[in-house]
């Protein structure tokens, strides 16, 4: 049937399908009946015509809690190509959609295989993925094919989604280009209706139109109403008279068709086999032909393997009609008839009960159990919540309760978190289970929003729960305690009450999480043996990527940035193969940050952006926050101060939202290197020392000394080298406790700039012998400071040879404005120096740097998709648009150059 008034839809549906690669994909949004699905079926039109292939899935509202239920139906077609995948993404997928079992899948590890087997389809022909009414897709679903949405940026594949309008879904924030359906003009309704009822009387044609407001669905289906209703009624919303509609047309069917109607309208899949089998076990037999009366009055439509409502509204009008006792009849044979299928078995089994039945409620529980084998969270915390409806024993409720509400934390759903948290403390709960109760919700953004008065709680409980004899609980708890200490600030008392809580429990100092706690809580106190800890633990680096992960952290809070970037260099790998998209963006911000801060930018580019990027995918708003500093950072220290003050705007407002103290810490850090390069020395100096400052937002307790040199840079040239000294006494009790490296090297340069004249030199040539190993940065900064010291001495020909080595190791990190100041140093001291001109590198996004880089490590496409989860279509054009931003034309060439931009002083 012809569609009247959707010509500029179809128009950008057909351009959409003609350049499958080009446009990513589209996500259509508008009321119910509004014509989405009748776009969708000329799309589908259109690319069958046009050679694509065409797979598709829709939501149904009954299916929400199977998890993985939408993305089966998406992927049957072509389920042969998952055994080609790699083994972890085959794994992951065939877990996934039940196919095996195994350990539980990551949503994101299922959503770069479901990315990986696309492609590798698209490839021998362009696909249209097309996934109607996402709004009642399962979750699990919804965010895999919000994960696809996001990267088949260069892939032949086309992606349309529909959605109902006041619905949510995980696609409307996967970068799909939203299309309203709106109500039809009052031409184009009179078109449609002329077009179904032609010669109407022009009193009820004026009635119908008024009525249905432009609704394709209301105006195809109100004629026949008039009829069935006698009329309609003005008073009901538009919805609702559909429903009457449809109720009227239904209960015009024979008593067997309604009861057949009915099982479909509730079962889970449009199969005529289970409709007819489920509806046989009521009427005592039942074939096609009870059904073809629906068909004859258009509720539905019938295949030898589907029934399927013409509408939404229809499936629902129908249950809606129906009493609570047929239902509950039609639910008991549905059950009776998915023997071979527990789960779905199971959520009939619940909708035919009405009280307690503690048989059923331990079928949802083991329902609940293999949804979360197969990393269906939603899916599972809905069987959960089911089942405590039908716990025949407060105990039994509240440990329901209780998991649900850890499985809510886990998938980062708050509100529904803290709503089972609730109601399982209003139940007689155990010790055990009142101490899960009390840190659960504390797993929320490390603790930002809660207020510092929790670390000592929390304290407390880790007592409570050690006494209580679970020593691993309240290590859990600990750590989470003094993650707090990271991101807040709750005082010395209250670190010095968790530390003797973590010194009281039966743990061993040495065991890698009593060495993050120390890191976190005492980092100076403790400095020894959190930096002996770290130094030791290096050794294994690589074995367990979550414990890599905050022993990274862990080294980033006792300054020992060496370290740090290399146990987060071990976690990366193994965080990617387990699909933890949560965490990683975690140790990828670390080890920018890290990395910045040791001046290796061409590594810490790429590194940071990707961190950002996976923060937001994730829903971790301080992380972003906190990576979007680290790109501030590196942007100020590369010389694009335009870039670096829109980026650090950006991470202040994140970081103030809620008082983030490192993402403030590194805020003001970036706003002093912007100063300090523009020559702004006085407010170099005063955005630099906030950070010393316990009063200011911007003060963390780890952080604030490891600025030293750029803070005595600014206050050496703005005339406060007194106030300096100031901060350098408050400072060194904090070096005798520590060897953090890099307090003591930010001190060594101190002593040294702020020296009389007589005791300069020896101080310089003590700092330049200390070891700087892998600290390019600082020993670049030392001899530039060292050289402009001898020129100012009328040594000139000395001081050469240290600026240059400033100017030359400068150029190699791309750190651009501490490169230009030695070029003037060196100028002053009668020495000119040739142009930088820009590195190869930094003509290429983070993005491609990150790929250029894994190319000449000898990664093949496919295996840098998997490791930045793209598709390899994608990593090839991307390498396609590198080669000549690079001036080079393959893979050799690609190494040889990445390789001497390495080795090799960039000029």
């Amino acid at each position: 049937m012809r569609l009247f008034g959707r010509e500029a839809e179809l128009k950008l549906l057909a351009e959409i399908i003609d350049g499958p690669g080009e446009r990513g994909g589209v996500l259509l949004h508008g009321e119910a009946g509004i014509g989405k699905s009748a776009l969708v079926a000329e799309a589908v039109s259109a690319a069958s015509i046009a050679g694509l292939r065409v797979l598709k899935t829709t939501g149904v509202e009954a299916e929400q809690n199977l998890a993985y239920a939408g993305l089966h139906q998406l992927l049957h077609p072509v389920r042969a190509g998952v055994d080609a995948l790699p083994a972890p993404q085959r794994d992951a997928l065939r877990t996934a959609l039940g196919l095996a079992g195994g350990g539980e899948p990551s949503t994101y590890l299922v959503g770069l295989a479901t990315l990986s087997l696309l492609a590798d389809e698209a490839a021998d022909r362009p696909l249209l993925i097309v996934a109607e009414d996402v709004h009642w897709l399962d979750r699990a679903s919804a965010d895999v094919l919000a994960f696809v949405a996001r990267r088949i940026e260069s892939d032949p594949v086309v992606l349309i989604a529909t959605l109902r309008t006041d619905e949510r879904s995980p696609l409307q924030d996967a970068g799909l280009s939203p299309m309203l359906v709106d109500r039809l003009s009052d031409q184009s309704a009179g078109e449609v209706l002329d077009s179904i009822a032609p010669g109407l009387a022009p009193e009820l044609r004026a009635q119908l139109l008024a009525e249905a407001a432009g609704n394709p669905l209301a105006l195809s289906e109100l004629p026949a109403a008039t009829a069935d209703l006698d009329g309609i009624d003005p008073v009901l919303p538009l919805g609702d008279r559909l429903e009457r509609a449809f109720t009227a047309r239904v209960a015009a069917l024979a008593a067997p068709t309604r009861t057949a109607l009915l099982v479909a309208a509730l079962n889970q899949t449009d199969s005529v086999a289970e409709t007819l089998a489920a509806t046989g076990r009521i009427l005592g037999t039942a074939d096609l032909e009870v059904l073809a009366p629906a068909v004859e009055v258009r509720l539905v439509e019938l295949a030898i393997d589907a029934v399927t409502f013409r509408h939404p509204l229809m499936r629902s009008a129908i249950a809606a009609a129906s009493t609570l006792a047929e239902r509950r009849q039609v639910h008991l044979a549905l059950a009776e008839t998915l023997l071979d299928k527990p789960d779905r078995r199971a959520w009939h089994r619940a909708a035919a009960t009405a009280g307690a039945d503690e048989d059923v409620a331990a079928e949802l529980e083991r329902t609940a159990d293999r949804a979360q084998q197969r990393g269906g969270l939603a899916a599972a915390i809905a069987a959960l919540e089911q089942a405590v409806r039908l716990s025949e024993r407060p105990d039994g409720q509240a440990a329901r309760l209780l998991r649900a509400a850890e499985l809510s934390v886990e998938s980062g759903r708050r509100d529904k978190a803290e709503r089972l948290v609730r109601d399982a403390r209003a139940l007689e709960l155990s010790p055990r289970q009142r101490a899960t109760a009390s840190w659960l919700l504390s797993g929320f953004e490390d603790g930002v929003r809660e207020d510092v008065s929790r670390v000592s709680e929390l304290g407390e409980l880790v007592e409570a729960v050690a006494t209580d004899g679970q020593v691993e609980a309240a290590v859990r708890i600990l750590l989470g305690a003094a993650m707090r200490c990271f991101w807040s600030e709750p005082g010395p008392a209250a670190r010095g009450s968790l530390l003797g809580v973590a010194d009281r429990l039966p743990i061993d100092a040495g065991d890698p999480r009593m060495v993050a706690v120390a890191a976190y809580v005492a980092p100076f106190e403790r400095g020894h043996r959190v930096v002996d800890g770290l130094r030791e633990l290096a050794g294994v680096a690589g074995s367990n990527p979550e414990v890599d992960r905050y022993l990274g952290s862990a080294a980033m809070q006792v300054g020992a940035f060496d370290l740090a970037a290399r146990f987060t260099a071990a976690a990366v790998p193994g965080l990617r193969a387990q699909g933890r998209l949560g965490t990683l963006p975690r140790a990828l911000t670390v080890q920018a940050w890290s990395r910045a801060r040791l001046g290796d930018l061409a590594t810490a580019v790429p590194i940071a952006a990707e961190a950002a990027a996976l923060a937001r995918e994730t829903g971790q708003p301080f992380m972003h926050g906190l990576a979007t500093a680290v790109q501030a950072e590196i942007a100020a220290l590369r010389g694009d101060h335009e870039q670096a003050g829109a980026l650090v705007n950006e991470a202040e407002r994140i970081g103030l939202a809620a008082g983030a103290r490192p993402v403030l810490a590194t805020v003001q850090l970036t706003r002093g290197l912007l100063a300090l390069s523009e020559g702004r020395f006085d407010d170099a100096f005063a955005d630099l020392r906030r950070v010393l400052d316990p009063a200011d937002p911007a003060y963390q307790f780890g952080l604030r000394a490891y600025f030293v040199a750029e803070l005595t840079e600014a206050a050496v040239r703005a005339g406060k080298a007194d106030a300096m000294r100031d901060v350098l006494r408050e400072l060194e009790p904090l070096a005798a406790s520590t060897p953090s490296p890099a307090l003591h090297i930010g001190l060594r340069y101190a002593r040294a700039v702020l020296a009389a004249n007589g005791e300069a030199e020896e101080l310089f040539t003590a700092a330049l012998r200390a070891d700087l190993t892998g600290w390019p940065a600082e020993r670049g900064r030392v001899h530039l400071a060292f050289g402009e010291w001898l020129r100012r001495q009328r040594r000139v020909v000395e001081s050469r040879t240290h600026l240059r080595t400033a100017r030359d190791a400068f150029d190699a990190l791309g750190m651009a404005a501490w490169g230009e100041r030695a070029r003037r140093e060196l100028r002053s001291a009668g020495e000119s120096s040739p142009n930088r001109g820009p590195d190869a590198r930094e003509r290429l996004t983070p993005h491609e740097l990150s790929i250029a880089q894994l190319a000449a490590d000898g990664l093949t496409n496919r295996e840098i998709g998997q490791r930045l989860y793209l598709s390899h279509r994608t990593v090839g054009t991307h390498l396609y648009r590198i080669f000549p931003k690079l001036g080079v034309s393959s893979r050799a060439d690609l190494v040889g150059t990445l390789k001497k931009l390495e080795d090799e002083p960039a000029r």
